[in-house]
């Protein structure tokens, strides 16, 4: 039963936060991850430590009009107070009020790792790739140039 707790808390923890992704919560989103928290994102360097993926993050999405933060087959593992994971991303942003019939889209899978201290489960690690994009994004956020 335990295993079966822990994958759910796990899956909520990750649409709690990604839907805040989608309002601008930033604050929220943040606190689905760990003081010392490694972010590899494909286009991007390793980003160490919660600050700085926040600072990276906001930088990146906050000049989108709309996004929406899809996590799709999402499957966990967990023992003790350590857990892993892999999904897939679906992102998609307005990125103008002139665009909204053309969205920016992206896609690629997600690996996670977790752990769970005395206030609930953290990520630790996200890596997440780019398989595939669609729409034009004038902005290049997510290219390899920024």
């Amino acid at each position: 039963m335990q295993r079966l707790e822990d994958k759910e808390s796990l899956r909520a923890l990750l649409i709690h936060g990604w839907r805040a992704l989608d309002r601008k919560d930033w604050r929220t989103w943040i606190d689905c991850w760990a003081e010392d928290a490694v972010l590899e994102f494909g286009p991007w360097e390793r980003i160490h430590g919660r600050e700085a993926i926040l600072a990276k993050v906001i930088e990146a999405e906050a000049p989108y009009i709309s996004m929406q933060h899809h996590i799709l087959n999402m499957d966990f593992e967990a023992q003790g107070d350590r857990a892993t994971g892999i999904g897939y991303m679906w992102f998609v942003a307005v990125t103008s009020p002139t665009a909204t019939a053309s969205p920016y889209a992206m896609g690629g899978p997600y690996d996670w790792e977790f752990t769970r201290d005395t206030t609930g489960w953290h990520l630790t690690r996200q890596r997440l790739g780019v398989w595939w994009t669609t729409g034009e994004d004038p902005r290049k956020t997510f290219t390899e140039a920024n």
